[in-house]
């Protein structure tokens, strides 16, 4: 195999890697947690739950320690709106990330060899994350014994910088991100649930 075919091969596994390493699947905006889609059905009742109280605050306040048994901060509480906001903070290094990162690095330095340049690729990796909930509940009824809890739950992420041969990659902006995994939405209802079974006996 001539140097340039081995050069071209190894080239390409690079721009390989790039692509499938830059790529971070659905991104969302803080304007598209609004918008309606296709999936905008299916996250609703992901998000949302009905529960029998008569106590609009005894449902809050279970919300907020619902969320801190997860490791959540309450940040911003609206009594009169019923609305709660929480936030934890997070490492957002994957492994995946960096084994991606460290073969892209080894085999751009390989290119770069056989192409008598600097052409070493490091890429940005996500390091720091905010995971955010934003909770709404509201009575369902005029007697408002009965209350709709809705919860959104999303992140906000921060990208390390990287490399290209000579060239500073800087880090990328911080983007959001609407979590959509139904696990952190269970988890936080069987709780709420525990809850207000525990504030309506007075445990």
């Amino acid at each position: 195999m001539s140097v340039g075919v081995r050069f071209f091969l190894t080239l390409s596994l690079v721009v390989f890697f790039m692509l499938t390493g830059c790529s971070t699947g659905s991104k969302t905006t803080s304007k598209d947690l609004f918008v309606l889609t296709p999936e905008s059905a299916a996250n609703k009742a992901m998000q949302t739950r009905h529960f029998e109280t008569p106590d609009s605050d005894e449902l809050l306040s279970a919300s907020a320690a619902a969320l801190q048994d997860l490791g959540f901060q309450v940040t911003e509480s609206d009594r009169s709106l019923g609305f709660l906001r929480a936030a934890k903070e997070r490492s957002a290094r994957e492994y995946g990330q960096e084994v991606t990162r460290g073969i892209v690095a080894v085999l751009s330095t390989i290119a770069g060899a056989f192409g008598g340049a600097n052409t070493m690729i490091v890429l940005p990796v996500d390091l720091h994350q905010q995971i955010n909930a934003s909770l709404i509940a509201r009575p369902l009824d005029e007697a408002e014994r009965r209350h709709e809890v809705r919860i959104v739950f999303y992140r906000l992420l921060w990208k390390g910088n990287g490399t290209s041969g000579d060239t500073s990659i800087p880090p990328g902006e911080q983007k959001m991100e609407m979590l959509r995994d139904a696990e952190i939405y269970q988890q936080f209802f069987a709780r709420l649930s525990k809850a207000v079974f525990l504030e309506g006996e007075k445990i």
